[in-house]
């Protein structure tokens, strides 16, 4: 007989949230995490990471009004407010990697607003961009005012928090050493401390995913990179400040993204998007790669002008799809197991997607807005092609 109705197992972003609306609902959940609770060896941790609406397919950019509408609800139930809106834009040069139409023709058809600006329109609206020289010329961009920032290390200890709350039983430093299902249809979570037999299991494992897929004849492609973040200190950021600076992504290749001053009030922040090496999540080193860092400061000083101090650098894990959609869904031939993996954009999609594992391990069918995400899915299952995640 089960101890437990439910086990999640990872406690990052997608993790924790799905703990959280277990709990709320009145599951009888526990939660897995091998290591501390907030750790900065995945994915979840540092302050910042965008929420937009602003997406290549219609698909995404109706699940986004989803993920706002969710962390609506985290927001009331904790109290505070997670989700602070800043204004995006999406920066395309002349012959962008990119392709601005899907983004335009997927807004417009799920009646997102935005604005089509040019150069000089954005140089006028955000002054900082004036003291650069990149935005210039022809470049164009998307502006949509509903883009924002949701706190990565905050947002996922609030919602661990509000799990713990509603009475979810959380276990830091508890490795999981495999999944075995049982004959009457439950699973025994392994652990060094032996196993724990819950009704069904939530695997929100990111780059340690196929580790518990692997036994199961469920493995799929997956590339985890090193990638980092750099703060860029500066006395003079008056003009970076929300209200007076957004959300930007330079959508090419290499694609840079960065905020608004957030989190580290004497920094600005930027990162490049799927620039590092494949590494092994358990053996990479948390040294910032000086190269990217040089590159990433040379292109913030051709943005906003050369203002910034000597750069540093923290680290994170991607844990990439061959096609970079996410995976949420119900392991083929072991129901009582799903799997949630935000391919290194999910977790503007947390909240939406805790609540919607939680449905998916307490019997709920999954919606047809699931299935872009099954395992079904050809593209899911072929080589590793990094140009596929340039989107």
């Amino acid at each position: 007989m089960a101890e437990h109705a439910v086990g999640v197992v990872g406690l990052g972003g997608l993790g924790s949230a799905a703990a959280y609306w277990l709990a709320r609902d009145g599951v009888d959940v526990v939660g897995f995490e091998q290591f501390e609770l907030g750790h900065v060896r995945g994915a979840s941790h540092d302050h910042s990471r965008i929420i937009r609406r602003s997406y290549h397919t219609p698909g995404y950019v109706a699940l986004t009004a989803e993920a706002y509408a969710a962390w609506e609800h985290v927001e009331r139930d904790a109290g505070t407010e997670l989700v602070t809106r800043t204004g995006g834009i999406d920066l395309f040069p002349p012959g962008a990697a990119i392709d601005p139409e899907p983004y335009l023709s997927s807004m417009t058809a799920c009646g997102v607003p935005y604005e089509w600006l040019d150069a000089g329109e954005v140089r006028r609206r955000w002054p900082a961009f004036d003291r650069g020289t990149i935005v210039g010329g022809d470049v164009m961009a998307i502006y949509s005012e509903a883009t924002g920032i949701v706190p990565a290390g905050r947002g996922t200890a609030t919602l661990q928090e509000l799990a713990t709350g509603h009475g979810a039983e959380l276990r830091p430093h508890t490795p999981v050493l495999e999944l075995r299902p049982t004959a009457d249809g439950e699973v025994d979570v392994v652990t060094e401390h032996g196993p724990v037999r819950c009704g069904s299991v939530v695997v929100c494992a990111d780059a340690w995913t196929n580790r518990l897929l692997a036994p199961l004849g469920a493995q799929i492609p997956l590339a985890v990179t090193r990638e980092q973040v750099t703060y860029l200190p500066s006395d003079d950021l008056d003009d970076l400040q929300p209200g007076r600076f957004p959300v930007w992504i330079w959508m090419d290749d290499p694609s840079y993204y960065g905020f608004p001053v957030y989190g580290r009030l004497d920094s600005a922040k930027a990162a490049e998007d799927c620039g590092g090496a494949e590494v092994d999540a358990d053996t990479r080193t948390f040294e910032p790669d000086r190269r990217m860092e040089a590159e990433l400061a040379a292109f913030m000083a051709g943005l906003v002008g050369d203002r910034f101090g000597a750069p540093q650098s923290t680290t994170c894990l991607y844990t990439l799809t061959s096609d970079r959609d996410f995976v949420a869904d119900r392991v083929p031939e072991h129901p009582q197991i799903s799997v949630g993996l935000g391919a290194a954009h999910g977790f503007k999609f947390a909240a939406w997607f805790g609540r919607t594992l939680a449905e998916l391990a307490t019997g709920a069918g999954p919606g047809p807005e699931l299935a872009p995400f099954g395992f079904a899915r050809d593209t899911l299952h072929e080589p590793i092609d990094r140009a596929a995640w340039l989107v």
